[in-house]
């Protein structure tokens, strides 16, 4: 029997079908060291973002070469060390459509709440001040919305928005050859002078890692807004802060930080700066369809493995 470990939690009617297709399936988190000697014993492991598979656990697989497949219940990889790991006959999936549209509509989401000063409204009524008069907000009707990276999510957002009445401009390594909206395709420095509102859609690589620091904020209007439902290290936090109390950009939302999840404190308090803690896909709708998607996976895998024997 097939063992598989699901380190960091799953939709429940995925975990059944799983074990009604004769799967052994185990539910925990394992801290790095005792997941160095749970690894050796299983054949599939289904993980998220708190669950390292770095070089080291690999390595420990490798030893009992039962693990065949890791399986990141989201979109991005950085927690995986996946070229390794191909390099050693175990195949890296994930799940990029199912979140798509959760991520999108929290970006879009934290865009109305900088434009109308959600949070700040919220900390002053909690402490018994009625600031209507010093609340007036923008409506995003009009703006200009900035892309940093085009992919399925960013091409989701870049949809709604245009719907709202904004104008989209997007940069990445090519231009989208299926852009029907006609939105502009352009460089980062001009996305940088003339948006509204950026929002970040990269994943964490050696060229995106600190790619916003204060010498690009400079570049932002003054009035702008930065929102990063990505990766976390992608901003640097303490530029960031430093751009917003020097009156750089008007403020940032961030769903994702250098260290989760204990994120820098002065950014958890900032009235301008929008929190949540890495809840992009975090929907009901998304992690259902994500369980089909990894129930998919391990059906598709479990086939060929049939094929390979017969």
């Amino acid at each position: 029997m097939n063992k598989i470990l699901v380190t960091d939690g799953m939709e429940k009617n995925a975990i059944n079908l799983l074990k009604n297709m004769g799967f052994d399936v185990e539910e925990k988190f394992y801290e790095e060291v005792e997941l160095k000697d749970k690894i050796k014993e299983i054949d599939i492991i289904v993980v998220r973002s708190a669950t390292k598979i770095r070089k080291n656990i690999i390595d420990e697989a490798i030893k009992t070469k039962r693990l065949k497949m890791i399986i990141r219940g989201g979109v991005g990889l950085d927690n995986i060390d996946v070229d390794f790991a191909k390099a050693n006959g175990i195949q890296v999936r994930n799940t990029p459509m199912a979140s798509t549209n959760a991520v999108a509509e929290l970006v879009l989401c934290e865009m109305l709440v900088l434009a109308r000063k959600v949070k700040i409204a919220n900390i002053k009524l909690q402490n018994g001040i009625w600031d209507k008069k010093n609340l007036k907000g923008n409506e995003i009707m009009g703006k200009t919305l900035g892309l940093v990276g085009y992919g399925k999510i960013a091409k989701n957002i870049a949809d709604k928005a245009n719907k709202l009445g904004m104008n989209i401009l997007y940069t990445d390594v090519q231009e989208c050859i299926e852009n029907k909206e006609g939105f502009k395709f352009t460089d980062l420095d001009e996305i940088l002078r003339e948006s509204d509102y950026i929002t970040i859609h990269t994943p964490l690589t050696n060229d995106t890692r600190n790619l916003f620091d204060y010498d690009k904020f400079k570049i932002m209007k003054d009035t702008a807004f930065i929102i990063n439902c990505a990766r976390g290290g992608i901003i640097v936090e303490e530029d960031l802060l430093r751009a917003i109390d020097n009156n750089e950009i008007a403020g940032a939302a961030l769903d994702c930080f250098e260290d989760e999840p204990m994120p820098m404190k002065e950014l958890l308090i900032n009235p301008k700066v929008s929190v949540t803690p890495h809840i992009g896909g975090s929907t009901i709708e998304a992690q259902t369809r994500i369980g089909n998607e990894i129930v998919n996976i391990i059906e598709e895998y479990l086939a060929k493995s049939m094929v390979k024997v017969l």
